[in-house]
C-alpha cells in the first residue's frame, strides 16, 4: 500500500466513524471466508457493513481522539461493523458472536465514547430504528381509529333506533 492509498483509506475510515451511529469492533481470527461472507450478508440485510481494517490506519484516522481506551480496541485481527443507526450492527454482530466462537465482539465506539463489550450487548438489546418507527406509527394511528369509531357510533345508534321504529310500525 503506497502513501496515497493509505491516505485514502484513512479518509474513508474518518467518514465511517463520523457517519456511523455506532461502530462495533470485533476479532475475527479463525473465521473462514464462507463465514465472513455469511456475516457480511446478514449485516447487509440490516443496512450495516463489515470492514476489515488495519489497526495503524484506524489509529491515524482517530488521531488519538479516544485516548488509550480507544487505541486498546485496535489490537490483533480487527474488523469493524457499522451502520447509520446505532443498533443494527450491534444486534447482528453480537448474535453472530453467540453462534460462532471464533468471532468475538470486543467493544465499540459511539461518537467520541468508547464502549465495552457489555455496552455493545446492551445496545444490541434495544429495538431497531424500524421497530421504533412502527411503534410510533401504531401509537399515532390508534387514537385516530378510536376517534373515528366514537364519531361513527352515534350515527349507527340513530340508524338502529329508526330501524327498530320502522320494524315496530310494520308489525
Amino acid at each position: 500500500m503506497d502513501r496515497a492509498e493509505k491516505q485514502e483509506a484513512i479518509e474513508t475510515l474518518k467518514g465511517v466513524f463520523d457517519g456511523a451511529g455506532a461502530v462495533v469492533v470485533t476479532h475475527y481470527l479463525g473465521l473462514t471466508v464462507a463465514e465472513m461472507t455469511d456475516l457480511r450478508g446478514k449485516l447487509r440485510q440490516e443496512g450495516a457493513q463489515l470492514k476489515v481494517v488495519k489497526n495503524t490506519l484506524v489509529k491515524k484516522a482517530l488521531d488519538g481522539s479516544l485516548g488509550e481506551d480507544g487505541d486498546a480496541l485496535f489490537k490483533g485481527p480487527v474488523a469493524i461493523a457499522f451502520a447509520p443507526d446505532a443498533v443494527s450492527a450491534a444486534k447482528v454482530a453480537t448474535q453472530y458472536a453467540k453462534d460462532h466462537e471464533k468471532f468475538s465482539v470486543i467493544g465499540g465506539l459511539m461518537g467520541q465514547q468508547v464502549l465495552d463489550e457489555k455496552a455493545i450487548s446492551a445496545l444490541a438489546k434495544l429495538p431497531s430504528l424500524d421497530q421504533l418507527r412502527a411503534k410510533i406509527i401504531g401509537l399515532v394511528q390508534a387514537p385516530a381509529t378510536k376517534v373515528a369509531g366514537v364519531l361513527q357510533a352515534p350515527a349507527g345508534q340513530l340508524a338502529r333506533v329508526i330501524a327498530a321504529y320502522a320494524a315496530k310500525d310494520a308489525a
